[in-house]
């Protein structure tokens, strides 16, 4: 029997809020049964949970696809809640039963926000960085038990009724592009309600909005004033508003006197007013709040995944350091903050800061954060146990300096709070090196610490930004490690909302950069570096590879033909992009002594990706059905390919560029005649040799090198360079304590020390990029959608390294794939899962297939041979979803 199961819209089962007015559906199928494809489904929609009023109903349509299909009913209204099911067909002329049905409720549809925005009064600023509490006492004459409330801040906000906090997110609203949109968050919120008189409170703080950003340590970056808009209605469909936002709330002063994203938060219990919260009668305030002006940026519904709490951790060490410093140890480099319990006199004080890594005489280290205070302070109320954890700044740490606490100090007192944005953890990954393994643990690590509502670079000194290089060499692999879709949908909308009119990109989205009053002279005024700005292109259609929806590509398309277009506007014919600003293989180790720049000719790798961004382009519009895009850039393609082996491929096949970047690149991104393919790899092999086989390569050259050796044979070579224990490899980190991925190869250097603290974060997700490598190839699990959005899974591990054994799960969106595989000698047992309506083609690295279980007849049609073959002596197998076993040598 065929179920239909894991429904979504929008990219989540039961969405509250949206205010796309066609929503996307998806779904998976189940069934013990092999061979399973859908040819038909059938989606309804309606406006109660029984479908008796139906306002949708596709009929029958014939296709496999169940990711991305958009609703194409009448337009939704506004504040309704909608119920949907789904039924399928399949080949095996069965019909499902309908899904279970699920729901998704619109916020604002063509209707504008009802509340206005309020603010304190300026003249009573006293302290920038000090949190505001506002509230607004109403009455109501009944519960309503479906009361919706809608809010939105510029800066961060808490919001409570009656003294409960209101949802589980943090960092509300989240970090947009401002300036052109802001987004909501809807809440259900009939339980806190009561009848007589309520009390809603928000608190603000700063944020990204208005706090301290950059290096630079600037602020009010957006605006100089905060301010809130809120609105509270009893049912989603009702016209009016119990309560908004207006002249009639009134503020005050709080406990929290300091919060700011990059310093910490100091709080001081004694100056607690619960009262505040539930008390309609209370006094205190400092007057009343006034009706700012309504910002001219658009209002959208909460767009990605909320920021919320995933996991705790507990101390795994106390001790005291060499200098006298009391410090705790989480055990894991983490973004979030501690949760602690004290008990202590009235004034008696906590004071905590957080640290990466610890000096190579075991002393608490700070310098890397740079100007980021990253403290908690605390002042005990002094009444009993008292807990504290921050809620408007963030931490990037391993370690924590108790510098003050009254009396002992229990590790049991303390807790890690892991935070980042919400996403479904979807890979899991294990082979016989146990490094391999911690490896995999701290590119998963680094993500989480890296995912905290945008793609930041690291979490822990005065930068933390959306910088455009690190989100593109990276999405593949985060595209395997998490649910991304709705995370990069968000930022993606932003990249789009902040290219430059002529197509150019700005390094970091959101683009704060640009706003700042200070520029860094090493690129000021500049824009669009290669490999930065390509994520315009990459990143799309990475995730169209990953999830096969074509509505985010189609909505991204824009974006990347112009920043394309740009590329073309600014090379020489069109064609050899030789100027502008440009970071190159960053960070990489064949730099210049002090320099931050590799040694690869920025000319070369910028054409290189001007190429594959083009090609990539290419790919897009024949996926959307543009052939005349698609042809054009083809042709682009060729004739930028043809420029660049002119420029920079002698006669003889060998490279202008003797790095391990250049060759890296031209290999991967097939820039070569086919008749120098096999020299330029002999001369990257050669040039590795001269490095005895490790790594120089920089952000650009090492997400691509293991890929460019074993795509042309050189597998072992690749297993050589991931293995590697000593400086520098990617193995290295974890011989130094590493738990996530670093910045630099030798943050840590052999003798202890360090790189300059300038620029050395332990918490750095590009060379990260390594885990789709070991995904795809060491695990043999690469899937992908092709032209058509089918979804693909290329089964092709190719064991090496020493390495006996490795599974990899990937839980889909059309269900878990798990290839598995062991090695004895030269004999390969392979297990393969593939869910229904996912076609498998399976690559055997080796000579002969002895067995395959089960083996059913070629005319059951989902298991058969490509009789008779052989590609690079690979014998391919095309598969169906089931469950199989093959045995045979390598």
């Amino acid at each position: 029997m065929i179920t239909v199961i894991q429904t979504t819209c929008n990219y989540e089962p039961t969405p509250l809020g949206i205010d796309t007015p066609q929503p996307v559906f998806g779904w998976a199928l189940a069934t013990e049964e092999p061979g399973i494809m859908q040819t038909h489904y059938r989606i309804q929609v309606s406006r109660d949970v029984r479908f008796n009023m139906l306002l949708w109903d596709s009929r029958w349509v014939k296709s496999s696809r169940s990711q991305g299909i958009s609703y194409d009913g009448p337009s939704l209204r506004g504040r309704q809640r909608y119920y949907y099911r789904i039924a399928v067909r399949t080949n095996r002329k069965e019909e499902s039963p309908w899904s279970e049905t699920s729901w998704f409720e619109t916020a604002f549809i063509n209707e504008p926000w009802p509340a206005l925005f309020i603010a304190i009064d300026e003249n009573q600023q006293e302290t920038f960085s000090r949190p505001q509490y506002l509230r607004r006492v109403f009455t109501l004459d009944s519960v309503p038990k479906n009361a919706r409330l809608y809010v939105t801040a510029l800066g961060l906000y808490e919001v409570y009724l009656n003294g409960k906090r209101v949802g589980d997110a943090y960092f509300t609203p989240g970090w947009t592009s401002y300036e052109k949109r802001l987004q909501y968050q809807t809440y259900e919120v009939g339980p806190l309600l009561r009848a007589g008189t309520n009390v809603v409170a928000l608190i603000l703080a700063n944020g990204w909005y208005r706090g301290y950003l950059t290096w630079f340590n600037e602020s009010a970056l957006y605006g100089e004033n905060l301010a809130a808009s809120l609105c509270l209605f009893g049912s989603p469909g009702d016209s009016t508003p119990l309560v908004t936002t207006d002249a009639q709330w009134e503020w005050t002063w709080g406990p929290l006197e300091y919060a700011e994203l990059y310093h910490g938060e100091r709080y001081d219990a004694r100056q607690e007013i619960p009262q505040w919260f539930t008390d309609a009668a209370y006094q205190g305030s400092k007057g009343a709040c006034r009706v700012t002006q309504t910002p001219l940026c658009k209002l959208v519904a909460q767009a990605g995944p909320l920021v919320k709490k995933q996991e705790t951790l507990k101390p795994i060490a106390f001790f005291v350091t060499p200098r006298g410093e009391r410090v705790l140890d989480f055990g894991q480099n983490l973004t979030g903050w501690v949760r602690f319990t004290v008990t202590g006199a009235s004034g008696s004080r906590v004071v905590l800061c957080h640290a990466e890594v610890l000096d190579k005489d075991g002393n608490f280290y700070t310098e890397n954060l740079r100007k980021a205070k990253n403290t908690i302070e605390y002042v005990c109320r002094g009444e009993g146990e008292e807990t504290f954890e921050a809620r408007f700044s963030f931490q990037g740490f391993r370690y924590v300096q108790v510098v003050e606490w009254p009396g002992e100090i229990s590790p049991e007192s303390f807790t890690a709070q892991v935070l980042h944005s919400d996403m479904r953890e979807t890979l899991e990954f294990f082979c016989s090196n146990p490094m391999l393994n911690q490896l995999h643990h701290n590119i998963q690590w680094g993500w989480k610490g890296n995912s905290l509502d945008v793609p930041t670079d690291c979490p822990q000194r005065d930068e933390r930004l959306g910088w455009t290089g690190d989100a593109q060499v990276f999405v593949g692999t985060a595209s395997y490690l998490r649910d991304v879709r709705s995370f990069f949908r968000k930022w993606l909308a932003d990249l789009a909302l902040d290219q430059l009119p002529n197509g150019g990109m700005p390094f970091v989205i959101p683009d704060v950069l640009s706003r700042a009053k200070s520029q860094d002279p090493n690129f000021k005024g500049a824009h669009s570096s290669t490999g930065w700005g390509d994520a315009a292109v990459i990143c799309p259609w990475t995730l169209y590879e990953r999830y096969g929806d074509r509505e985010l590509l189609k909505k991204q398309y824009p974006s990347m033909k112009q920043w394309v277009e740009y590329i073309r506007s600014v090379a020489r014919g069109g064609l050899l992009w030789r100027d502008g600003f440009h970071f190159g293989d960053w960070v990489a180790l064949d730099a210049k002594e002090g320099s931050y720049f590799g040694a690869t000719p920025n000319d070369l790798v910028a054409t290189a990706f001007y190429a594959y961004s083009v090609y990539l382009l290419a790919l897009a519009a024949q996926v959307l059905g543009y052939k005349t895009d698609a042809r054009r850039y083809q042709a682009l393609h060729e004739a930028i390919v043809r420029a660049f082996q002119k420029e920079f491929i002698t006669p003889n096949g060998r490279l202008v560029s003797p790095t391990q970047t250049a060759h890296i690149l031209v290999l991967v991104f097939n820039l070569a005649p086919e008749k120098h393919r096999k020299r330029i790899l002999e001369d990257l092999v050669a040039i590795l040799g001269q490095s005895n086989n490790h790594l120089t390569t920089g952000f650009l050259g090492t997400p691509f090198i293991l890929k460019a050796l074993s795509e042309h044979g050189r597998t072992d070579l690749a297993y050589k360079l991931l293995l590697q224990q000593d400086y520098p490899s990617w193995l290295y980190q974890i011989t130094k304590g590493a738990t996530t991925i670093w910045e630099h190869w030798d943050g840590i250097k052999p003798d202890g020390s360090f790189w300059s603290p300038e620029m050395n974060s332990f918490n750095h997700y590009a060379y990260g990029a390594v885990g789709q490598w070991m995904y795809e190839t060491l695990g043999g699990l690469r899937f992908t959608h092709d032209e058509e959005g089918h979804p693909l899974c290329l089964i092709a591990p190719q064991p090496g390294g020493g390495i006996t054994q490795s599974m990899v799960q990937y839980h889909s969106v059309y269900g878990s794939i798990t290839v598995s595989w062991r090695c004895k000698g030269n004999i390969l047992n392979l297990e393969v899962t593939l869910p229904p309506n996912v076609q498998g083609l399976l690559r055997w690295p080796g000579k002969k297939i002895r067995s395959v279980n089960p083996w059913p007849l070629h005319k059951s049609g989902w298991l058969k041979l490509r009789e008779p073959q052989k590609s690079d002596s690979v014998l391919e197998l095309q598969m169906s979803s089931g469950r199989y076993t093959l045995v045979g040598e390598i």
